[in-house]
Parts: C-alpha cells; sequence; structure tokens
C-alpha cells in the first residue's frame, strides 16, 4: 500500500503501452503534521514523532492488526497475479523517530512469489496517514532480482508522504513518498462520492485519486477507497487494461 511502485514495475515487465497522463502535480509549500498544505514533491518536512500513532483509524485507510486483504490483479497481457496484504501486529521506529506500523504484502503468479513488501504507515493528530518507507524485493524464479524502490524516511535523504489525508477534499494533492530516482509518487483526489464494485462487494461514497510517478510518466493509477475497508479497486489511468480488485477481506481484532 500504496502499490504504485509494484504495478508500474509489472507494467514495465509487461512492456504494456500506455498512453501519456496528465502533467505533473503542482507543488506546495512545506508541510507538518498539522499543518497545510500536504507535503508536494521533494521538499522536507519536520515531523514530530510525539504527533504520531501506529494505531491507523482513518476510515479509508484503517490498518487494524490481523487484517487481511486478498486481491486479484490482471495486466493489459492478461496475466493474473494474486495479492495478500497482511496489517500485523508489528511495529518499527523509523529513522526519523517515527513508530509505524508495519504491513505486509505479497504478490504471487501461479503459486510463486513475483514480490514481497513491507510497507511502514503512521497517523498523525490530524488524521492523516503517512507512508514512510518500505523494505521491496523483486522475484524471479524463487530468488531476489531487485529490491528497487526500497527506502526509509529520514535515510539518505528519503522523505515520508501522505497515503490518505485525515480530512481529504476534491482537488487536494500530495505526494505519497519520496526517494529521488527511486520512490516519487503523487495523488489527487478526484472524488469523495464514487462507487466502486468489486468481486468482494458493491461499495458507494467512495473515495477516489489519480497516482503517477514522475518517473514513469506514461502511467498512471486510479484508486477507489472505502470506508471501513481501504482500497478496493486500481484502474489503469489511460491506455491500458490493468486492474486490481479485492475478493476477500478477513476481518482482524
Amino acid at each position: 500500500m500504496p502499490t504504485t511502485d509494484r504495478n508500474q514495475r509489472r507494467a514495465a515487465r509487461a512492456a504494456a503501452a500506455l498512453a501519456a497522463v496528465v502533467g505533473a502535480l503542482a507543488l506546495g509549500g512545506a508541510a507538518t503534521a498539522q499543518a497545510a498544505p500536504l507535503p508536494q514533491g521533494g521538499e522536507p518536512v519536520n515531523l514530530n514523532p510525539a504527533d504520531f500513532s501506529a494505531e491507523v483509524t482513518d476510515p479509508c485507510f484503517p490498518l487494524v492488526p490481523g487484517t487481511r486483504l486478498i486481491s486479484r490483479e490482471r495486466d493489459a497481457q492478461g496475466t493474473v497475479q494474486k495479492g495478500v496484504t497482511h496489517v500485523t501486529n508489528r511495529t518499527r521506529l523509523i529513522a526519523n523517530g517515527i513508530t509505524a506500523r508495519v504491513v505486509h504484502d505479497v504478490v504471487s503468479e501461479n503459486g510463486e512469489p513475483v514480490e514481497k513488501t513491507f510497507d511502514w504507515y503512521a497517523q498523525d493528530t490530524a488524521g492523516n496517514v503517512w507512508y514512510l518507507g518500505e523494505d521491496t524485493k523483486e522475484y524471479e524464479n524463487g530468488h531476489v532480482v531487485s529490491t528497487h524502490g526500497s527506502f526509509e524516511a529520514g535515510v539518505d535523504g528519503a522523505q515520508p508522504g501522505v497515503v490518505m489525508p485525515g480530512s481529504p477534499q476534491v482537488g487536494m494533492t500530495y505526494r505519497q513518498e519520496y526517494y529521488a530516482g527511486q520512490a516519487e509518487d503523487q495523488a489527487k483526489v478526484l472524488s469523495l462520492d464514487e462507487q466502486a464494485g468489486v468481486p468482494f462487494g458493491h461499495f458507494a461514497d467512495v473515495l477516489m485519486t489519480k497516482e503517477i510517478n514522475p518517473l514513469e510518466p506514461r502511467h498512471g493509477e486510479y484508486k477507489f477507497y472505502a470506508r471501513g475497508i481501504g482500497p478496493v479497486l486500481e484502474l489503469t489511468a489511460s491506455g491500458g487494461t490493468d486492474r486490481v480488485a479485492l475478493i476477500n477481506v478477513t476481518r482482524g481484532r
């Protein structure tokens, strides 16, 4: 979660032809945990660890320990992959001093791992859910072939980003992560009242975002977040048919 980097790498391997998406999102001023605007681009932020908790309760991005979400991922070439996201009971002290919730994400194809990732999240006192880094590994034939995209906020200039604003508004933009040359995802809120139908169910009042990465400007995604669950659907923004849909949820606690 964010899965944008994972989907971009999968799309690159599949050599999907994607049309150009809109230009880079507008940049804004510096931000702290409570301040607006939300972080943009590569700007630094000064966050106070005392303002953060590993208990992530945002209605559109809840991280309840023990929860497991299973999704089906299909790319433009028809390749089907399975994604399993597990909200663990573990926390991790990030280099910038914030204690984060650890989420384990595994993507597999025909029962074999394609990618395994540990993601780190924390929520500030304003309700924003911050993304503090990831430890990701790509696999081929059971062997790790890449760790590209891994970063930790506070290490080697890497900056945290926001994966879900506490008070989302249409038109709001924010960076989700920043590690120059490896992780630069950005997002924009498009709607607060969409509908989404996936194998797990039909949802109303869904939050919809568009996510892009300046490192791969020909690729973008629409993401749909349902209250009480989190991400339920991801679609290629233009030019392709990549689709990630939620098929099952096991509740934690």
